[in-house]
């Protein structure tokens, strides 16, 4: 499979007057690849949607889409582009083929060749038997899929999926996981998500904005080394003071529950394990539990904003 670069994101900035809602933000999805887009409320994750989309002119900086600068040659650029918006702009009144042939034809689609573009699509979709129920009749789930099939139907090199599972139910949240998976392979996907488990199901990347900025771009297998490593929970019988840990080697923040309880954080590739143990043999303090502990993404989302987790839903 071609590893083509279909989105290039170069040095976007947008400011509001003396305010910056994007800052200095750069990257790059190829084909095959799925990105996760994640970011607390507020941080620029819908002002960098936008501007991909082309909805939104950045004040510097510049997208590429498919080869295609987004300012300099939009209609040609947003012609490689599908978007599915956290409300699918559905007509409850039509049937899923009278909707996807509306599609088509926004797309530009030659009449000729709009019947194969539907048939393409609601086989990936999964719509096979619903092409003349009426929309409006339709499950939710079924509804998000119609959704994806409209950004998909003129076939473009990147899809974005903002939020395409919110409200569903735990068997209609697999089902679109599965189909986002089954579009990464073909595609370039962005999913903008506050669903963290949602990202580690179905993405190669996770990316987090924080305040207009990157702070996190990290492959998932990246990402699972960065989480595993670099924390111990400790336990003592007598209160220890978190002073004196935190002046071991590696050892850069300790966070206490006020029972005993300790979860001390290290650099990765240094273990303070053994001279936490010397410590508190020296100090009496009584220690009886001291293990790795595996962080979450949901921790490092906190960790990294300084904020309150994203919703870290059931994986399904």
């Amino acid at each position: 499979m071609s590893d083509a670069v279909l989105v290039e994101v170069s040095h976007v900035s947008r400011f509001y007057g003396a305010l910056a809602a994007v800052r200095d933000v750069s990257f790059t999805i190829h084909r095959g690849e799925v990105l996760g887009f994640l970011g607390p409320n507020g941080a620029g994750k819908t002002t960098t949607m936008q501007i991909i989309s082309g909805n939104l002119a950045p004040s510097s900086g510049s997208v590429t889409i498919a080869g295609h600068d987004l300012l300099a040659d939009p209609r040609a650029a947003k012609a490689e582009l599908g978007y599915l918006p956290e409300s699918p702009p559905l007509y409850r009144e039509l049937t899923v083929d009278e909707y996807l042939d509306y599609c088509a034809a926004l797309n530009r689609i030659p009449r000729g060749q709009r019947a194969q573009a539907r048939a393409t699509a609601k086989e990936k979709c999964g719509l096979h038997d619903a092409g003349r129920r009426l929309i409006g009749n339709l499950s939710k789930g079924f509804q998000q899929r119609v959704g994806i099939a409209q950004a998909i139907i003129h076939m473009p090199a990147v899809v974005i999926l903002d939020e395409p599972t919110v409200g569903l139910d735990p068997i209609q949240i697999r089902e679109i996981r599965a189909l986002i998976r089954e579009l990464g392979k073909t595609h370039g996907v962005i999913l903008s998500t506050h669903i963290l488990p949602e990202v580690q199901a179905v993405c190669d990347h996770v990316q987090i904005i924080h305040k207009g900025a990157l702070v996190l771009h990290e492959r998932i297998e990246g990402l699972a080394r960065r989480v595993k490593s670099a924390t111990l929970a400790v336990a003592f019988r007598a209160a220890p003071d978190p002073a004196l840990i935190e002046r071991l080697p590696g050892v850069h923040k300790v966070e206490s529950d006020g029972a005993g309880r300790l979860r001390v954080f290290h650099e990765p590739g240094q273990d303070p394990a053994e001279a936490i143990v010397r410590l508190a043999a020296e100090k009496c303090w009584g220690i009886y539990e001291i293990a790795p502990e595996r962080a979450s993404l949901e921790q490092l989302f906190v960790e990294l904003t300084g904020g309150e987790p994203a919703a870290a839903e059931a994986a399904t």
